[in-house]
């Protein structure tokens, strides 16, 4: 008999700042999963945490900053890793902190940038590296919507 396991739930931060761009962390090369590639902060929802929750608890360990709001889902979608089912939820958020200064979790993350709308060709790396261009959908979901909430906030005025 085949044994089912629930799928693991993840969750990711598109954290936002005054000018639209969004925060990307580089994984270390000791990774097991996709090492050296582009991510947003994030990671799997523990036992007992709801999703936001967890977004709050790993904006917090990857970065230092603290979450502020959540703005909006821009993404849930259903990826395998290793042989395990995971179901993600990204959520374009901000947050609290120095902005310029992130506290990168040492031996995971090795360095960060900001993307605008504009520079998300820098995320094709990824595909070279993984085969997967999801990091850079989710980021390109963000920018959508960023750019959508704000036609709509100017439209209101």
């Amino acid at each position: 008999m085949t044994e089912v396991t629930e799928p693991r739930l993840v969750v990711g931060a598109l954290i936002r700042d005054a000018r639209d761009r969004i925060f990307v962390q580089r994984r270390s090369a000791g990774r097991r999963l996709f090492p050296e590639c582009w991510d947003v902060v994030g990671g799997a929802v523990e036992e007992g945490e709801t999703l936001l929750d967890a977004l709050a608890r790993e904006t917090a360990e990857e970065t230092g900053w603290r979450l502020r709001r959540v703005l909006a889902r821009v993404a849930h979608e259903e990826w395998t890793a290793s042989g395990v089912r995971h179901i993600e939820s990204d959520y374009v958020v901000e947050v609290d902190g120095d902005l310029s200064s992130p506290a990168l979790e040492q031996g995971k993350h090795t360095e960060f940038a900001w993307i605008a709308a504009g520079e998300i060709s820098l995320l094709d790396e990824n595909a070279q590296r993984s085969g997967s261009t999801f990091i850079k959908d989710v980021v390109a979901a963000a920018h959508t919507w960023l750019a959508e909430a704000s036609g709509k906030s100017r439209s209101a005025l």
